[in-house]
């Protein structure tokens, strides 16, 4: 059970609702950090007391400092500061909810520092899975997943007492808010339409991941590192009531599920007080409510991310770190007006064929692999029509 938690990205979505299940849970809050918005991270320091803040963007660092000099909570800056929270003496659990690559250095910070992680960056295991999972390894630190589907696999797999009697996971999908739309539907789609989630509320970047259904792909990846599982061991169900998170299946074929109304407080609950269960404000899953669930497989020839992924991954290396950067550039352009919706998929899919990956890496590799993905992005938007943006 955490009795102290960093949180790493607590104005997002998840950090938000990270700090209810705190509060609820009546656990102390050390250090909280952010990108840029001191608003609501001084809101949050003025409920929660951390003894320290960290703010990425150095202006509103400054901001915050004056905002707070009433008080004895320090301000850090850069992504230094939010090492230092990362790594805080005090803190027994990180909870790590960046956006994006972004967060896998102060990941490996938590993780160099021996702390319990909670891990709500898919883009980590993604973009450096060989070097979090060594090192966490290495320290001897657990990755408890905060992201339904992979808590609801972790949760499923807590009665299995050999790695050898799993045999599949079912990874299951909403579909997102173009579930059944064509090819030719799709190119005329708006960034307003791909941010209607149908069941989950969540941030802009991950909401517009869930429409291509590259957050499917990304969470396949995430899913051979977490579980050590080969990408062939796991199939993707498109399951529109977002009810069944995910499944497991073993070798007798037995299948278990975790089932829960879709509500992102159960699976962060969960991580925070593994191995421990705890009463929950989350509504009562009522089955007869639903009256049927339903099950599909995913329409992949028009919504390409999850085999571009899966390559990604069956290729190794740093296939899976440039497909990941190659998304976030281009998913970022989407969101500004710049290309259409699909050619996020096509965006990706240049960048794993024009980047050079490595079979074995260090952490700069990473962050050269991803730089590299993002700039052929950016070089080579000029073929939708829009000017090289470079």
């Amino acid at each position: 059970m955490t009795k102290c938690l960093s949180i790493l990205g607590s104005t997002g979505s998840i950090g938000t609702q990270s700090l209810d299940v705190a509060e609820r849970l009546g656990m102390r809050v050390c250090c909280l950090t952010a990108h840029s918005n001191d608003r609501l991270l001084e809101e949050q320091a003025r409920k929660y007391q951390p003894h320290t803040v960290a703010l990425v963007d150095e202006a509103a660092a400054k901001r915050l400092r004056l905002a707070l000099r009433d008080t004895s909570i320090r301000v850090l800056s850069g992504m230094e500061g939010v090492c230092v929270c990362a790594a805080d003496d005090e803190a027994d659990t990180v909870l790590t909810s960046v956006v994006g690559m972004a967060g896998l250095q102060p990941t490996l910070c938590a993780i160099e520092a021996k702390k319990k992680i909670a891990l709500a960056n898919k883009e980590t295991l993604v973009a450096g899975g060989a070097l979090v999972t060594r090192k966490a390894k290495e320290n001897g630190v657990e990755l408890l997943p905060v992201d339904s589907e992979h808590s609801a696999i972790f949760q499923s797999l807590q009665g299995m007492r050999r790695k050898e009697e799993l045999k599949s996971i079912f990874l299951t999908a909403s579909g997102g808010p173009f579930f059944g739309k064509t090819k030719e539907e799709l190119r005329r789609v708006t960034v307003k339409e791909a941010l209607r989630h149908p069941n989950w509320s969540m941030g802009a970047k991950i909401t517009v991941d869930s429409a291509t259904m590259m957050n499917k792909g990304l969470e396949l990846i995430e899913a051979v590192w977490l579980f050590g599982v080969r990408p062939d061991q796991i199939e993707v169900v498109v399951h529109r009531e977002s009810v069944v998170h995910s499944a497991v299946e073993f070798v007798d074929n037995s299948v278990i599920a975790q089932l829960g109304v879709p509500d992102m407080r159960i699976p962060i609950q969960y991580a925070l007080t593994f191995p421990a269960r705890c009463p929950s404000p989350v509504k009562k899953l009522s089955l007869p409510d639903y009256g049927k669930l339903t099950f599909s497989r995913p329409d992949e020839d028009t919504f390409r991310c999850i085999a571009l992924c899966r390559g990604a991954i069956e290729r190794g290396g740093l296939y899976p770190c440039i497909a990941n950067g190659a998304n976030e550039e281009a998913n970022a352009l989407f969101r500004q007006g710049k290309i259409g919706f699909l050619d996020i998929a096509d965006l990706v899919e240049g960048a794993l064929e024009a980047v050079e990956s490595k079979e074995t890496y260090a952490l700069q590799d990473v962050f050269d692999a991803d730089a590299a993905a993002r700039a052929y992005v950016r070089a080579h938007i000029s073929k939708f029509g829009i000017p090289n943006s470079q």
